[in-house]
């Protein structure tokens, strides 16, 4: 009679997997509690599973169950990834990249006590904006500004602070949405104004919005088309004309949102001097997009409004902290002082595109038979210039097997890289590469197709092996 061995139902305890060598990296980067807390839940959904009833310890794997878990808590951290998407200013990948020599620059003020909110002249309570005004000022003429932590609070602080209880007029060709379902209708009623729309989706005129005013009316709100383009049969008003025809009591206020200056890459992009310059009493811009600085909503033009905002109880919800503060009075004084580390990296990466054929005819000659060099765009991205696109060059990738599979691969390396899908082709395109990424960038690439020219050989040689297995049969 057979003799049956009893199972074991014995599962390793929490301390002695925590010792396990393939859960240390684990513990480095998401912390001890919760690779803890992790293995504790995976060891009751174990003793819960059909496997584990029938079969004990041999039904299951512990290990590998408790370190795929802690492998997706660790690509929700935080981490430097390599962007070959061809969009400049990527919000999915954190928007504008800092350089290195900025980021060095405010690393002592940041890493000390500072002058945040302190007068070195007097030894009194300073305000938070340090030189910023000044800069802004220098930079686009603006009288005063007032910086927040993004462009959306920037609209919403005008709003309330100016308008609330209100009417705004805004033209329905403007009342967008961008991403994080951020609409500009929905904003308008939570600041408390009463939305006033005029136009069609196509044309507003000048008239339109002066004929909607009324004694309640507090602002004329112009928004940036900022992801999308209406072409064909479209009108505008003139700006200054509708400036120079509202009433005293009537702000207009245009939501730029990209921050373009001084490029000269956007013939499609209105200005932020331009804008004041036309009559608006306030712009609003994002610094990190065409900018190229920390997140963050600026508000710039006339004091006497500026100085409104700066008072409102909304603004200590909304201000940023000092470190957004150093970085964009220290891009702001290079830019002014136009030093190359004070450009945006919408222009670091059109000067890139040049080069970009070049690189990848070297690539596709190291990646044979992988790779084709082919002509791609580069956009800018992030909300911005919506319908101007850059020759450049990438890779388009044959690969093995479903391309989907080998763009989920390039996600799980060390340091992730980013391309994208065109029908069965995996598209790596070369200008948005940074330089300091490029070396990674080749060697995680070489060694990732190298894998697959091992696992078609052994493929090919298991194949082999199985015919002749069959032949012998």
């Amino acid at each position: 009679m057979a003799v049956t061995s009893a199972i074991n139902y014995r599962l390793p305890q929490v301390e002695q997997l925590l010792q396990h060598p393939s859960l240390e990296k684990y513990i480095k980067s998401v912390s001890r509690p919760v690779v803890t807390n992790i293995i504790r839940n995976q060891l009751a959904v174990i003793r819960q599973s059909d496997a584990f009833k029938q079969k004990g310890v041999e039904g299951v794997n512990v290990i590998k169950d408790i370190t795929q878990l802690c492998e997706q808590y660790r690509q929700q951290r935080q981490t430097r990834v390599i962007n070959a998407t061809g969009i400049a200013v990527h919000t999915n990948l954190g928007r504008s990249p800092l350089s290195t020599d900025l980021w060095d620059s405010v690393r002592r003020v940041n890493t000390g006590y500072s002058n945040l909110e302190l007068e070195l002249s007097t030894g009194k309570r300073g305000g938070r904006n340090g030189l910023l005004p000044a800069l802004v000022t220098n930079w686009i003429g603006a009288e005063g500004c007032v910086v927040v932590n993004n462009n959306a609070a920037s609209v919403y602080l005008v709003l309330q602070a100016l308008a609330s209880g209100k009417e705004v007029i805004v033209s329905r060709g403007e009342q967008v949405q961008i991403g994080g379902g951020f609409r500009i209708p929905d904003i308008l009623l939570m600041s408390g104004c009463k939305l006033v729309e005029v136009g069609t989706t196509n044309i507003t005129t000048s008239d339109d919005y002066i004929n909607a005013i009324t004694e309640n009316t507090a602002l004329v709100l112009m928004v940036h088309q900022s992801n999308f383009s209406i072409q064909g049969f479209t009108e505008s008003p003139d700006i200054e004309d509708v400036a120079r025809r509202l009433p005293e009591h009537v702000r207009l206020v245009v939501d730029q949102g990209s921050g373009l200056s001084s490029e000269q890459y956007a013939d499609s992009e209105t200005p932020l001097s331009r804008y004041l310059q036309l009559g608006a009493d306030l712009v609003c811009f994002s610094g990190d997009k065409i900018l190229g600085g920390p997140q963050a909503g600026i508000i710039a033009g006339k004091q006497s409004l500026t100085q409104i905002l700066a008072k409102n109880p909304m603004m200590r919800a909304f201000r940023p902290g000092r470190i957004v503060l150093s970085l964009l009075e220290e891009m702001l004084v290079r830019k002014l002082n136009r030093e190359a580390s004070g450009e945006g990296v919408a222009q670091h990466t059109l000067n890139r595109c040049g080069t970009t054929a070049d690189r990848a005819v070297d690539l596709m000659t190291q990646w044979q038979p992988w790779a084709k060099a082919v002509p791609l765009q580069m956009q800018v991205g992030g909300g911005s210039i919506p319908s101007e696109t850059y020759d450049c060059y990438g890779l388009a990738l044959s690969l093995p097997g479903k391309a989907q599979r080998h763009l989920d691969a390039l996600r799980s390396m060390p340091t992730p890289i980013i391309g994208y899908l065109h029908g069965d082709k995996l598209m790596l395109n070369l200008a948005t590469l940074l330089e300091e990424d490029l070396p990674l960038f080749k060697a995680q690439m070489g060694n990732y197709l190298q894998s697959l020219v091992k696992e078609k050989g052994q493929s090919e040689a298991d194949a082999k092996a199985g015919g002749c297995d069959a032949d012998t049969k």
